[in-house]
């Protein structure tokens, strides 16, 4: 039987891939894909999440799966909003009296037009405060990481629509940046890479799939293999062809190539001082992106510096970061009240 949390302050983590719901003092209570199955003809949602997850690509012509977030920004408002209410509905239960404070993080280098969707979206979906936060912020507040030091962290957060680096120091961001090359891109990668090189069509989830089983950014030692099935684009007919992980790495290394530049320039822009902060700490990675196999070790021959996950689940960083701050922000209110009377 699910609980009930009325009332309680969540942070949500609004990813382009999946979607986390962190509500305070319960931790993680859901975690589902960001997608949306709608009738065209209707304009009714029929499934969220997981359930319309298992209809991307395999749904009739009136019925159409779509992520409404692209990029990590808002590509469809209404569904998006639709979505979101859902969720909280689904994670704290429904109350018309007793609406939650919530969180929501974005990429660092959203634009204040797509913060505000996101912010407006969040308050329709019944909201009594919002709170935006940027992503790398939250990651470093969900790993654990004393934002508020004079102190240089670096983190790199990997998700499924963005790639944001950032120098934190002071509680807040002094060098970031972001790009638009993530989990959703190494799945692209992957499927060009069966169409270029095997005449083989295959679809998001199986290049997914591929990604997870043998996905590398780095040599493994030991090459691993997997059956992969498709279309056979010449033939038109169903195929079967067995692939290895070294053809992962040559497929993704545009994509972690980009990724590592990325961090190099940041690096670059970083001051003295919060450098030889982050050469002795290291550079942090989150995110369910960040977990290809590989990816830390590329990521330490190429800056020099030794590269490490937060945590043992560093896709549930950021939603943690995220519920956190309300604790933070709502502490900072009470000590200003306290220090006006």
């Amino acid at each position: 039987m699910r609980k009930m949390f009325f009332g309680s302050d969540i942070g949500i983590d609004l990813g382009t891939a999946t979607v986390l719901v962190y509500v305070k003092g319960y931790g993680i209570v859901l975690k589902e894909p960001s997608v949306v199955a709608i009738d065209k003809n209707t304009q009714t949602v029929l499934a969220v999440g997981e359930e319309a997850r298992r209809m991307l690509g395999r749904t009739p012509g009136n019925i159409v799966a779509i992520r409404p977030l692209r990029d990590g920004v808002i590509s469809d408002y209404d569904v998006t909003e639709k979505m979101l209410k859902y969720f909280i509905e689904k994670s704290i239960g429904r109350h018309f009296f007793l609406r939650p404070k919530i969180a929501v993080c974005v990429p660092s280098k959203v634009t204040g037009v797509e913060k505000r969707a996101v912010e407006d979206a969040t308050r329709e979906a019944g909201a009594r405060e919002v709170y935006i936060i940027e992503e790398p912020i939250a990651a470093a507040i969900g790993a654990g990481v004393d934002i508020s030091k004079a102190s240089g962290s670096m983190v790199v957060d990997i998700g499924g629509g963005t790639c944001d680096v950032a120098v934190i120091s002071l509680g807040g961001t002094v060098v970031s940046d972001s790009i638009k090359m993530a989990g959703d891109r190494f799945d692209e990668a992957i499927v060009r890479y069966m169409r270029t090189e095997h005449q083989l069509l295959i679809g998001e989830r199986t290049a997914e799939q591929i990604k997870i089983t043998i996905g590398t950014a780095f040599p493994r030692e030991d090459e691993v293999c997997m059956d992969v099935k498709g279309r056979d684009l010449l033939a038109g007919l169903p195929k079967t062809i067995t692939v290895s992980s070294y053809e992962t790495l040559v497929a993704l290394r545009e994509c972690t190539s980009m990724i590592t530049d990325t961090i190099k320039n940041v690096l670059e822009e970083t001051p003295p001082e919060l450098s030889a902060d982050i050469s002795d700490k290291g550079i942090m990675l989150t995110g369910g992106g960040a977990m290809l196999y590989g990816l830390e070790k590329l990521i330490t021959k190429e800056t020099g510096i030794k590269a490490f996950y937060g945590t043992e689940d560093p896709v549930s960083c950021v939603a943690v970061g995220t519920g956190k701050y309300i604790e933070f922000q709502t502490d900072r209110k009470r000590k200003r009240r306290w220090r006006l009377w």
